[in-house]
């Protein structure tokens, strides 16, 4: 399937629109492309690099510790930090807490992050070179090929799937919901993949194939509309995209289960950032 089929002026023009729209998503203010820092906080309290104040947590809840010159300020109310503020998080949640810099001072906005039930910091800095040298992420040729019909299997319950993650240090867990069957043309067997489910029925799929490592990412997903009645669904590999640990190195990205692993090039969708 390496070479593009025709597609239609219709199909061509939905996937302009949907590459525009996934590139400006991309190229927000203080969004994944701004990403310069993921640091664990410390029991005593400490610096931490790139920002202001010294910052700490007792397990349960965060601390930071600044004065009025360290020109912090609260991202959701704009007061100034001067004193120690707390706040308090469950696994996996992130708090937009402060920012600083700039005219503005606007420029980096600090994250608050619980992550493998531990507090972290990551600083999100509008002058990151990767967001304002970023000119679009490179895909491959859109291939109407690659838009397969498939089948959803649903479990009668979720099931929590134990993960690895972009950071070595954070475990995850995939809720898998049922899997995803297909065909590929060239592969004699039947895919399955593991899939979670997202907004209004919707499924994402967390998968690795062949190119993985070479044009693309170690790993990539994509989003399958909500299923129809009778399961049947619509994969378009040419909307494969690539988390935000493909742009960073500071993301906490989930991996693919084990073994949802398709053993062809899957030559569309979006490549290595750098490409």
């Amino acid at each position: 399937m390496s070479s593009p089929t025709t597609a239609t002026d219709a199909q061509l023009a939905r996937w302009e629109r949907f590459r525009a729209g996934r590139n400006t998503a991309l190229a927000t203010e203080h969004g994944w492309l701004t990403l310069t820092s993921f640091q664990w906080l410390e029991a005593e309290p400490s610096e931490v690099e790139l920002v202001p104040g010294l910052w700490s947590t007792d397990g349960t809840t965060a601390f930071l510790t600044a004065s009025a010159a360290d020109g912090l300020t609260l991202v959701e109310t704009g007061q100034g930090v001067d004193g120690t503020i707390s706040a308090t998080l469950q696994d996996e949640e992130s708090l937009m807490w402060v920012q600083f810099g700039g005219k503005d001072g606007k420029q980096v906005v600090v994250e608050l992050a619980m992550r493998a039930d531990k507090y972290a910091v990551r600083t999100r800095d509008n002058n990151s070179p990767v967001l304002t040298g970023f000119k679009g992420v490179p895909t491959y040729e859109y291939n109407p090929a690659w838009v397969i019909e498939g089948r959803f299997e649903s479990y009668d319950e979720p099931k929590d799937v134990p993960i690895g993650t972009a950071n070595p240090l954070v475990d995850g867990v995939h809720r898998s919901v049922g899997e995803v069957a297909f065909r590929v043309p060239g592969v004699p067997h039947e895919i399955r993949l593991h899939a979670e489910e997202e907004k209004l029925g919707a499924l994402n799929v967390t998968f690795h194939d062949e190119t993985n490592g070479e044009t693309t990412d170690e790993w990539r997903k994509v989003f399958i509309p909500r299923p129809r009645p009778d399961g049947s669904v619509v994969i378009d590999f040419n909307r494969a995209i690539n988390y935000p640990s493909a742009f960073t190195p500071y993301g906490t990205c989930p991996m693919p289960v084990r073994g949802n692993s398709i053993d062809v090039r899957v030559e569309a969708g979006e490549k290595l950032p750098q490409d």
